[in-house]
């Protein structure tokens, strides 16, 4: 398996931001494990959606509008508006500083972490990844973007 992020796409660090989000969204035990334990290096959940959004814009737009540059194909881009509009409806709801505990025990959490999952597995299956691998830390993912 390769490692990411592939730079054959144009804006390969955004998706490699947004592939770390979607991979620990969409990763129940990790939430368990790190975000809920406030294991150091992973952030929380309020990170990984700056990271989904920060530079895409994608809580304003459709991630279609990324085809070719940070997405393959609209299957990806799908995917990716389906987790990313799940997952912001309930920090809309639960609140952007509340506990991580608040969003894992809201009724919509378990449908937000399924589709951040179908996500992450396209794009980390379209990277030639293994999309089972556990999150990477925010430390490993800055030295990967600063590897080109």
């Amino acid at each position: 398996m390769g490692i990411m992020p592939v730079h054959d796409l144009p804006w390969w660090r955004w998706r490699s931001n947004v592939r770390s989000a979607l991979h620990m969204l969409s990763d129940p035990a990790f939430q368990q494990d790190c975000w809920a334990t406030g294991r150091p290096g992973f952030g929380d959940v309020t990170d990984a959606v700056y990271r989904l959004v920060e530079d895409t814009w994608l809580d304003n737009w459709s991630a279609e509008k990324y085809v070719g540059t940070i997405f393959r194909d609209s299957q990806e881009a799908a995917l990716v508006d389906t987790a990313v509009l799940r997952v912001l409806r309930i920090m809309h709801q639960v609140g952007a500083d509340a506990p991580v505990v608040s969003y894992m025990e809201h009724h919509g959490w378990p449908e937000a972490v399924r589709a951040a999952r179908d996500a992450h597995v396209r794009l980390a299956t379209n990277d030639a990844e293994d999309p089972d691998e556990p999150p990477r830390s925010l430390d490993v993912l800055a030295i990967m973007q600063h590897s080109v």
